[in-house]
């Protein structure tokens, strides 16, 4: 049995690295996939959890970026297939946007708030490639969690790209 206590010693101790490593970055990627702040800690809080029940299949470690970027990429489209399917439920339910709160202040300058709005307006598979983008992921590493060729990322982000400029010079 001394296997599977060891199996659960590395998965803690991976899951310890996920929480002080990449948690703000985790979060950040749950908050490109929902703007309503409580559903993106609600998010948050269902990848974290399936990281941590997934973190015992990872075969290389040295893949743990990957690895974790690719379950919150699978979740967050997982919420926005399951939010725009609820969406289209309660459409004549819910009319516009709900107002920002204290803690939409995080963002600090208009530039900032403007890009952030730009991205949230992407084209999923776009966004998603900048999203592992500005958590400073390589191409490769971005290929891997999306299962796509470093070129085709390439591509996305030259596509994203233009897409940002033609948003933010409509103001």
């Amino acid at each position: 049995m001394s296997g599977g206590s060891a199996e659960t010693e590395r998965s803690m101790n991976l899951f310890e690295t996920v929480l002080e490593t990449h948690a703000s970055g985790l979060a950040r990627v749950a908050a490109t996939y929902e703007a309503d702040r409580s559903l993106q800690e609600d998010l948050f809080q269902d990848i974290l959890l399936a990281v941590h029940l997934s973190l015992h299949k990872l075969e290389n470690p040295e893949r743990l970026r990957a690895f974790i970027y690719r379950i919150a990429h699978n979740h967050g489209v997982d919420h926005v297939i399951r939010r725009t399917r609820q969406k289209r439920r309660d459409a004549a339910v819910e009319p516009g946007g709900a107002p920002a709160t204290p803690e939409d202040e995080i963002v600090s300058t208009e530039r900032s708030r403007r890009l952030t709005s730009a991205v949230c307006r992407l084209p999923l598979p776009y966004r998603q490639v900048v999203s592992l983008l500005l958590e400073d992921l390589s191409y490769a590493e971005i290929a891997d969690a999306l299962a796509l060729t470093p070129t085709n990322v390439g591509v996305r982000v030259n596509r994203a790209k233009t897409m940002l400029r033609e948003m933010l010079n409509e103001h």
